[in-house]
């Protein structure tokens, strides 16, 4: 045997060591976090996330947002649109993961906007549809926001204020703390009635949705 090709089929030998690696490492993750949603229901859902759509749907998405993360931003408008489609039977429980630089910023001012009436899920919507403004990743400019969320009416001066509450610092803390215990390591995540989204993806997430409707709401 030659040299020369000797040295392909080690190339090919080591080529397939790492993609066995890789699926058998990527299918552990996946029941590691499968196993951690079973075993710590409580950390998916707290009593003060944010719910869009009927507090008492039987169906809840549970999602964990990076308010910086591209595909959060490209998600949005499906899982809202689900929420609004189900007649009541689904809704969306967010929580947080500020994995990027300057998203925890973002989550206290979002946060702070909450304590106004009817505007957080405004508030919400503008962060992402501005996205590209104020969280370039080797660049951002969280501050940007105060700015920018002024169209929705919201109250800048009190925001500003609201956004030191060390009660909102708490909610962060926690949310990250419950990153951790679930093992998530993307956003978003997505968790169906405690049933974690394990293969990404818009169709994937429809279906789950609408397994857990009809399970959930038999004809």
């Amino acid at each position: 045997m030659s040299r020369k090709l000797m040295v392909v089929l080690a190339a090919l030998l080591a080529l397939a060591v790492f993609l066995i690696a890789a699926i058998v490492y990527d299918r552990q993750g996946k029941q590691a976090v499968a196993q951690s949603a079973q075993d710590h229901r409580a950390a998916l859902v707290r009593p003060d996330a944010a719910v869009y759509g009927n507090p008492d749907a039987k169906v809840s998405i549970v999602e964990f947002l990076d308010p910086a993360c591209e595909a959060c931003r490209a998600f949005y408008p499906l899982v809202k649109g689900l929420v609004n489609a189900s007649f009541g039977r689904v809704n969306l429980v967010l929580r947080y993961a500020a994995f990027h630089q300057g998203s925890d910023q973002a989550v206290k001012i979002l946060e702070a906007a909450r304590k106004q009436p009817e505007m957080y899920w405004p508030v919400l919507e503008i962060m992402l549809k501005t996205q590209p403004q104020w969280a370039s990743h080797d660049h951002p400019q969280p501050a940007m926001l105060w700015q920018l969320i002024g169209e929705t009416g919201v109250d800048v001066a009190r925001a500003k204020l609201d956004a030191n509450d060390p009660a909102i610092q708490k909610r962060l803390d926690q949310d990250m703390a419950d990153v951790l215990t679930l093992k998530i390591s993307k956003t978003p995540s997505f968790f169906v009635n405690g049933k974690p989204l394990l293969e990404f993806g818009a169709e994937q997430l429809k279906r789950l949705v609408e397994a857990e409707v009809r399970s959930a709401y038999p004809k």
